[in-house]
């Protein structure tokens, strides 16, 4: 099992945009020293929920805060980019990181920054396929053109090309250290001649649609933290189903199934109960605070979960409670869905020392009874 840490940047009330963004940074220094896999960074507009616009940005400048743990983002929104800007980024971060960048991409929501960044509604609606492949197609390749309804444009090089292999990362001291060799990325093709096959590619999972174009892209979910065991079960059955009709074998399904990932939620503390008091103090606060601000895009209606009753349901689905507890939890969800890779948010508390101690207690507590 491989688990990291799930940062918003989440601007609880009271706070400001900087101290929301330090305590992201701080978090993952700390999961890096506490043993992490991974740390995943989300990116939303105009709302506190999270104050990060760019979560290829903040990657970077984390790539370059760290030396071993992978970064990557859950989610960079498509609808809000162009397919090839953000192509551009993830080979440089790739190239430039010892092949620690992950990417991950989504559809995001109906919001206001579509009309923002010009996408329109159409870019949410009926774009991403088109997005996707365009964006796959340009960390597969070394020329790319484009004829579709959204994207057109004459053949151009792909500079940098995310298929060379990363530069060494250095040793203490001065020396290179040995090239990533990470083995194939899914998401991009089969390694060759010209180096690795470039970053890996995530594609955030949330219905039946998506579910079916990942699998016929032979790329792996991001399962989100609202949904339970069962749910996520059902999601990689299907997802099996669709990747058998688009012709892939059972030995490549079950490579692709083992990069599948689950978000959720993880606070350790002493007791179950003091941990769920902790995220029922600060969650709902934020909950309504940020999900709130969120503007559609053609002011259609939209139902908001009530704050505490969903807090309520995290602390119920996810790994919330004694370092024991959250082993049990974390290991029952990768026996029932087949998924072992976890992005759980620590900064439920909102507090930046309270979230240093859970990472810590997440790494040297839960980790080790995972091994």
């Amino acid at each position: 099992m491989r688990t990291g840490a799930f940062l918003l940047a989440a601007q609880f009330p009271g706070q400001g945009h900087a101290e929301a963004l330090d305590r992201a940074v701080s978090a993952t220094v700390a999961a890096e020293q506490a043993g992490l896999d991974s740390v995943w960074l989300a990116e939303h507009h105009f709302v506190p929920y999270g104050v990060c616009p760019s979560a290829a940005t903040l990657a970077a400048l984390l790539l370059g805060r760290t030396s071993r743990i992978r970064i990557g983002t859950a989610v960079s929104v498509l609808p809000t980019q162009h397919p090839v800007a953000l192509g551009e980024q993830a080979a440089l971060l790739h190239l430039t990181s010892g092949g620690r960048f992950t990417l991950g991409v989504g559809r995001g929501g109906p919001w206001v920054d579509l009309d923002v960044f010009g996408g329109g509604v159409e870019a949410f609606e009926s774009g991403f396929p088109e997005a996707l492949d365009l964006l796959l197609r340009w960390l597969r390749s070394s020329r790319v053109g484009a004829s579709g309804p959204r994207y057109s444009f004459p053949e151009v090089a792909v500079v940098p090309r995310a298929t060379e292999h990363p530069l060494p990362l250095p040793l203490p001291g001065g020396s290179k250290g040995p090239e990533y060799a990470g083995g194939a990325a899914f998401g991009a093709a089969p390694t060759g001649a010209a180096g690795t096959a470039g970053p890996p590619v995530l594609v955030a999972c949330t219905s039946p649609g998506t579910v079916r174009l990942a699998a016929a892209r032979g790329v792996p979910m991001l399962l989100g933290m609202h949904s339970g065991d069962d749910d996520k079960a059902a999601m990689v059955a299907l997802y099996r189903s669709a990747a058998r009709e688009a012709g892939r074998t059972p030995e490549q399904i079950d490579a692709i199934e083992a990069e599948h990932m689950a978000a959720g939620v993880a606070q350790i503390e002493d007791s179950a109960a003091e941990a769920r008091r902790v995220l029922l103090k600060s969650m709902p606060g934020w909950l309504g605070y940020g999900l709130s601000a969120h503007r559609t895009v053609d002011g259609r209606e939209r139902r908001m979960r009530d704050p505490h009753e969903y807090t309520e349901l995290l602390c119920d689905l996810h790994a919330v409670g004694t370092p024991k507890l959250c082993a049990d939890r974390l290991a029952a969800t990768a026996e029932r869905t087949g998924v072992r890779r976890f992005a759980l948010l620590v900064e439920g508390s909102g507090d930046r020392e309270a979230t240093l101690r859970n990472v810590a207690r997440l790494g040297g507590e839960v980790l080790p009874l995972l091994a």
